[in-house]
């Protein structure tokens, strides 16, 4: 039985996150791009059509399989305890983005360095929104992604692996990695930078268990990557 718990999870991750690789051109293409361009419509189909609905069918497998005891399906609010968040939650949120911020400006940084001394591609210069529904597309994409995200890649596997691979450097590591697959649309650029966040997320996610301080946090440090889209050259 336990040795199909590893397989069960790389098998969710084909179901929930390769579509999306896919879509954003690995099936074309490796190299790096140089813009990526916002678009609202995109955004908001991504959500309704991929994000919600994939989130809904994790949490549906969580709470089936013992991971959310005590909890309603979706673990927004709990049964015993009708607060949506709580004081760790913001600790782990005020930790969580400044931490991600502090990485995703300093593998850019490195990678500029890099490139200018030897000729590799730039980061890929992210598009802000150009509107009021756009913005608002924005926000709930990254609402949307941080939560999908963190639901599988830091609850789902360090939970659900943690009596296959008692181990929990080997879960950290493992989770990481396959979330920096998710950005190899990004070039070596992102796929570091995946890395290395991948690896503090699960470290506050052990530390705390705070879902909800990890993926908000998550949600606004992609806010803040779209918002600094506005002044890139």
């Amino acid at each position: 039985m336990k040795n199909k718990i590893p397989f069960e999870g790389l098998l969710l991750f084909f179901v929930l996150f390769f579509p999306a690789i896919y879509a954003s051109g690995f099936s074309e293409r490796l190299e790096p791009v140089e813009t990526i361009p916002f678009s609202t419509i995109r955004e908001l189909a991504r959500t309704l059509t991929y994000s919600l609905p994939s989130l809904v069918l994790l949490w549906y497998l969580v709470s089936d399989r013992g991971l959310a005891k005590n909890k309603s399906f979706f673990p927004f609010i709990n049964k015993n305890n009708h607060k949506c968040l709580r004081k760790k939650d913001f600790f782990t949120f005020a930790v969580c983005l400044p931490g991600l911020i502090i990485i995703n400006i300093s593998v850019s940084t490195l990678f500029s360095i890099v490139s200018q001394a030897y000729g590799y591609a730039l980061p890929p210069r992210i598009e802000a929104p150009g509107n009021a529904l756009g913005w608002i597309a924005m926000v709930l994409s990254c609402l949307g992604t941080g939560y999908l995200e963190e639901s599988y890649f830091r609850y789902y596997l360090l939970s659900k692996l943690r009596r296959t691979l008692p181990k929990p450097i080997v879960r950290v590591f493992l989770s990481a990695f396959l979330f920096s697959i998710c950005h190899m649309y990004e070039g070596p650029w992102g796929v570091l930078n995946a890395a290395l966040a991948g690896i503090f997320l699960s470290v506050l996610f052990l530390r705390y268990r705070s879902l909800h301080g990890i993926a908000l946090a998550h949600a606004a440090h992609n806010m803040f990557v779209y918002t600094m889209g506005i002044f890139a050259p």
